[in-house]
């Protein structure tokens, strides 16, 4: 299988009228794409795109400027139909950030839905007046297509019914017949130290390679109903997309207020009979801390993968025992390869201090160790600590438009044990116990502190490992020298303090410990520790 549109052919062949995708809007208006409305549409949209496209279009991405839809994905699949990366964005990102993403991007076409494309005219007369780009606006209730071009975005230049006719066939077949495993995919954008996002180009190998395997570690089947949690633009969506065109089964966008009231997030999920989810930590804690499972139980979720951050054993308990016949999969890796790299199936029942391993590779992923100051001397010992690196099929192809990080991060080593391998380098410390990794923190959080040196992440491990505590993050100030602890939960200041003093050296543990109702998050769900920073 080359090509994940040979997913949607099979599914849509096989099972037209079922739906595959399913979201609300701020009213509650229902909207469901069945696996025929996302193959025709993709095809119309893509062959407009297509019969559009000059010869300086045809290998740049395309932005796609789209809500957190059940029509998302069409507008995804049309951009596959051109062999042509797509870009997500979600226009409710702040402008600042846009700009810094399409000046990465240099994108000629831009491919919008109606509601986001009110918001993107406001975001060219604020930040990028006189700026031309080619604008395709999707208007999927009146079912028309439009083309803005040369900086006029009052008059459309082309408006078409989206129809069969629209389809060609010809030039469709033709630019398939090019399609390569080694062609982008998506560009998934992240965030860079230096403030300015790294679009992390990946391609359909890559993406393909990871679904399959995913698809065998959680079980997925036809009959399976995900429930959505991330944004669309972020990279644990790729899951949510691809897993119904491979298996014909169906996914739900959660409404983002859910997470709010875990009855009501509960309620849905039981309403749509959602049986996997693959959410970010804070996704499954943060409830916790709002009094789920107190009244509402959960009837048919089965399969739960979570990543993004450490899962505190104490929380994953409470799943568990409300759960006791799902499978929870713990799954770490970055972006760069392709979503994640080592899974981890909890096959017991945790305790509070427990710290779980992120486990063995994928299928199709190559993981080890090398030296944090010699990237090709390998690290086997047991228990031996090292920087995670990541070789093999899901690697991503590059940072668009930016070869020096390219180069920096994706290196090609001979290594001590003879082999020559391109090789991702994570910036995570881990060790190998008992055949399985287990994660250490970043080597970028690593801090000088009373002459010793520190790792942050393991200040919050052992705070995450203590009885009601939620979620917590450290961080330091270096001009006052001072370690700083934020953390969520029914914990007692002065008793996690007594605490981590058994679990940790004296200088780790925090001058000051601080409680947040709830710790700031990024769109993503993970902690925003930048934004603690400036606190």
């Amino acid at each position: 299988m080359n090509n994940v549109l040979e997913w949607l052919y099979e599914s849509a062949k096989r099972l037209p009228d079922k739906v595959a995708f399913t979201s609300e809007d701020d009213t509650g208006k229902k909207t469901e794409v069945t696996f025929s409305d996302v193959l025709s549409k993709a095809e119309m949209i893509g062959s407009f795109i297509a019969g559009d496209s000059s010869d300086a279009d045809v290998k740049t991405p395309i932005a796609v400027f789209s809500e957190r839809a059940a029509t998302t994905p069409i507008l995804f699949m049309s951009c596959v139909y051109n062999n042509r990366a797509y870009a997500p964005i979600d226009m409710a990102l702040p402008y600042s950030r846009i700009k810094k993403i399409l000046d990465n991007l240099k994108p000629t076409v831009i491919l919008t839905d109606k509601k986001s494309y009110e918001g993107f005219v406001k975001f060219i007369d604020k930040e990028y007046e006189g700026k031309a780009f080619k604008v395709i606006v999707v208007d999927f209730e009146d079912r028309t297509i439009s083309k803005f071009e040369d900086g006029r975005y009052d008059t459309a230049t082309v408006e078409k019914n989206l129809t069969d006719e629209l389809v060609n066939e010809d030039l469709l077949g033709k630019i398939r017949a090019d399609y390569k495993p080694s062609d982008a995919l998506y560009i998934i954008h992240t965030s860079g130290s230096s403030g300015r996002p790294k679009g992390v180009s990946t391609s359909q190998e890559s993406l393909i390679n990871y679904i399959n395997a995913y698809s065998k570690v959680m079980k997925i089947e036809e009959s399976d109903r995900f429930g959505n949690q991330s944004p669309l633009d972020y990279i644990a969506a790729i899951r949510d997309i691809y897993l119904p065109l491979k298996f014909g089964a169906s996914s739900f966008i959660i409404p983002k207020k859910y997470f709010m009231d875990p009855n009501e997030l509960f309620t849905y999920l039981n309403d749509n009979g959602v049986t996997a989810i693959g959410w970010s930590v804070s996704a499954l804690t943060v409830p916790l801390s709002l009094g789920a499972f107190e009244e509402v139980k959960l009837n048919t979720l089965r399969k739960i993968c979570f990543s993004g951050s450490v899962m505190p054993c104490s929380a994953l308990k409470v799943w568990q025992e409300n759960l006791p016949d799902a499978l929870f999969v713990n799954q770490y890796g970055p972006t760069e390869a392709t979503a994640s790299c080592t899974y981890y199936v909890v096959d017991h029942r945790v305790t509070d201090d427990e710290i779980l391993p992120i486990g063995v590779p994928y299928e199709g992923y190559d993981v080890f160790l090398t030296d944090v100051d010699d990237d090709s001397k390998l690290i086997e010992g047991e228990n031996a600590k090292g920087q995670i690196c990541v070789s093999g099929i899901s690697l991503a192809i590059e940072y668009i438009n930016d070869e020096e990080r390219t180069n920096d991060s994706f290196v090609n080593r001979t290594l001590s044990d003879g082999t020559t391998k391109r090789i991702y380098k994570t910036g995570d410390i881990g060790s190998i116990k008992n055949g399985l990794f287990e994660f250490h923190g970043r080597l970028d959080r690593q801090i000088k502190h009373m002459g010793h040196r520190v790792e942050l992440d393991e200040i919050e491990y052992a705070a995450n490992s203590l009885e009601d505590v939620s979620e917590s993050c450290c961080i330091y100030k270096k001009e006052k020298e001072s370690l700083i602890l934020y953390y969520s939960g029914e914990a007692n200041k002065k008793d996690i303090s007594i605490a981590l003093r058994e679990l940790i050296p004296g200088f780790m543990v925090p001058r000051k410990i601080k409680k947040l109702e709830e710790l700031p998050k990024l769109p993503n769900g993970k902690i925003d520790v930048k934004g603690l920073e400036v606190m």
